[in-house]
């Protein structure tokens, strides 16, 4: 058995592979670019029933991690037209006064010109500053390769709850 085995192995290790996993680099021919701007409302709602932010971590304040799957909308009621979803984390990453979250999400939307698309954001996020600005890293399907901005302002923030409306107004650059 022990010379079979050896015998298999010297096999494996001495058989040629054929591999065409490299392939011929080519000139990269640029494409054009359009602009793009958004505005559109995220309800991060963190009491109820039904939250859209939860807690995963809670060590104290910093280092704070919550998955969220916020709804997107027209308007800043929740009532509004639903255009998509905030899908992904923040994590409370300061140990000062400035409350500052570091967020992962996945803007996805379901509806009208740009249904099936999404930008990612991985960006700080100052929350107490408003105005502040995030950063657009890529995105899928309309906004593949995108990069860009968005400023942020808090329509609403109950500091008992933690619930709040936040204003995304989004420039995008994309092919």
């Amino acid at each position: 058995m022990e010379k079979i085995v050896l015998l298999t192995w010297i096999m494996v290790l001495t058989t040629p592979v054929y591999c065409t996993y490299y392939s011929k680099s080519v000139p990269y021919e640029p494409v054009r670019l359009q602009k793009t701007n958004l505005r559109f409302y995220l309800h991060d709602i963190l009491s109820g029933p039904n939250p859209t932010a939860v807690p995963l971590v809670r060590p104290n304040q910093f280092g704070e991690l919550v998955a969220i799957d916020d709804p997107l909308t027209e308007g800043p009621e929740i009532t509004s037209k639903k255009i998509g979803n905030a899908r992904g984390m923040y994590v409370f990453a300061s140990q000062g006064t400035d409350l500052t979250l570091v967020l992962y999400v996945d803007l996805g939307f379901t509806t009208g010109e740009f249904n099936g698309s999404s930008l990612s954001v991985f960006s700080r996020n100052p929350i107490l500053e408003n105005p502040r600005e995030m950063a657009v890293v890529g995105g899928r399907g309309r906004f593949r390769q995108a990069s860009g901005f968005i400023t942020v302002n808090t329509q609403y923030l109950n500091t008992t709850t933690g619930d709040a409306v936040l204003e995304y107004n989004v420039e995008v650059v994309h092919p």
